[in-house]
């Protein structure tokens, strides 16, 4: 699940409209809609206002602990600065650079496999 579908996910449960978000948040309901029509997220600019309005932390609309039915830990490692400014830089790409900085991230740990041979 992605950044924006957790924020809609609590606004449909909390039953707050897209509107009323927007005017918590400073953003017009159209920079909201798009979030849900064009599957894009928030600026990491917003990040800190959504949180603040849903009253939940930035590591739960990242990660989606808490929020996502399907979220497991995956194991109890100390999650960075650095870790937590890549999720959101990465949420804020369009599906394709997601993808393709996906393969680039493949292919460079099968190089760095290769080179540990």
């Amino acid at each position: 699940m992605i950044i924006s579908e957790r924020i809609f996910k609590i606004l449909q449960e909390r039953g707050i409209s897209q509107a009323s978000f927007g005017k918590m948040i400073g953003l017009s309901s159209s920079t909201i809609s798009d979030w849900k029509t064009k599957k894009t997220n928030p600026s990491a600019e917003k990040i800190m206002d959504i949180c603040t309005a849903l009253d939940i932390t930035p590591e739960q609309l990242l990660t989606g602990e808490g929020i996502d039915d399907d979220f497991t830990k995956h194991n109890d490692m100390e999650v960075s600065f650095e870790d937590k400014e890549m999720l959101v830089e990465y949420h804020g790409l369009g599906e394709e650079q997601q993808k393709r900085l996906m393969a680039y991230l493949k292919t460079l740990k099968k190089l760095e496999d290769l080179e540990n041979i």
